[in-house]
């Protein structure tokens, strides 16, 4: 019997993707036999700082990564919006699925969306992105870092810590928390962060069969969108101490790109938008697009 043994990580909604990417597996070859390696990292253990202040997205892979690399696992599943734009050591994603939503969510027990909360409303979110479009909209907040698996960031809301917290509608929806979502803050006034909603799977790059069987999984006009926003982020050195924002989507003509970079302190921010067919070439183009209106001086000031 064939065997696969996926590293993931032990939070509930890491768990539930990749128990979503096992069934798939199961549909396509009901003879695989799949194993789950549940690991702990360096980003679920370090709670009282921000993500930028402790390194960044690459926190949540190392030790996955770690693990495919001494042979315990044959591979690992992410939220792709959590890989770093460049992968370290000899790695490959043979498989990015169907993108879910991409938005994120306004979620609260007593306001309905942003324009409603009152003045000086304390808003819970430990991203850079979120919170400098916040800035922008309601510079009156109380803006405060909220870290924790999504579980947990829903008990403190409901501790009354926050009178309201920004999260992934997608990472919502696949725990079936569904109706916490008051609002979506969607594109193009509000931006997500680069292949946010989209599940990917990272092995290792001469594992030929662990490539090929996650091949029929892989969804080519999720891919094509992912990938210009992840060139975009990659050509401004973009990371978890930027504020960067990017959607794209498939139009007539190949994928329409909107790229946003904020400033950290008061959401002031600079924004450009292009079509093309190449998905490499229209991120580097939007991410060029931006520098040129001065998205450098927000980079440099991170």
């Amino acid at each position: 019997m064939k065997t696969l043994r996926i590293a993931t990580r032990k939070s509930p909604l890491a768990l539930w993707q990749t128990e979503h990417v096992a069934a798939l597996l199961r549909g396509l070859d009901p003879d695989l036999e799949i194993t789950l390696v549940p690991l702990s990292t360096r980003g679920d253990q370090v709670l009282d700082r921000s993500l930028a202040a402790v390194g960044g997205k690459g926190l949540f892979l190392k030790e996955l990564e770690e693990a495919m690399l001494r042979g315990e696992a044959d591979c690992a599943v992410h939220s792709l919006k959590d890989v770093p734009m460049e992968l370290e050591g000899p790695f490959v994603l043979p498989a990015i699925l169907e993108r879910a939503d991409h938005a994120d969510a306004f979620v609260s027990n007593n306001h309905d969306d942003i324009a409603s909360l009152p003045y000086g409303a304390r808003v819970g979110s430990s991203s850079l992105r979120r919170q400098a479009q916040l800035r922008a909209l309601r510079p009156d907040l109380q803006l405060v870092d909220l870290r924790g698996n999504v579980n947990t960031r829903l008990a403190k809301l409901d501790a009354v810590e926050y009178d309201a917290i920004l999260l992934a509608c997608a990472g919502l929806q696949r725990l079936g928390f569904d109706r916490r979502i008051r609002a979506r803050l969607d594109a193009p006034a509000w931006l997500p962060a680069p292949a946010q909603g989209a599940i990917t799977v990272e092995c290792r790059e001469d594992d030929e069969a662990t490539r090929t069987l996650f091949a029929a999984l892989n969804h080519a006009p999720t891919r094509r969108c992912v990938e210009a926003e992840r060139a975009m982020n990659r050509a401004l050195h973009g990371s978890c101490q930027v504020p960067v924002a990017a959607f794209a989507h498939e139009v007539e003509g190949g994928l329409h790109l909107v790229g946003q970079v904020s400033a950290v302190e008061d959401g002031r921010a600079v924004r450009s938008e292009a079509t093309g067919d190449d998905a490499d070439a229209l991120g580097r183009l939007v991410a060029q697009q931006l520098l040129d209106l001065g998205a450098g001086e927000f980079i440099a000031g991170r």
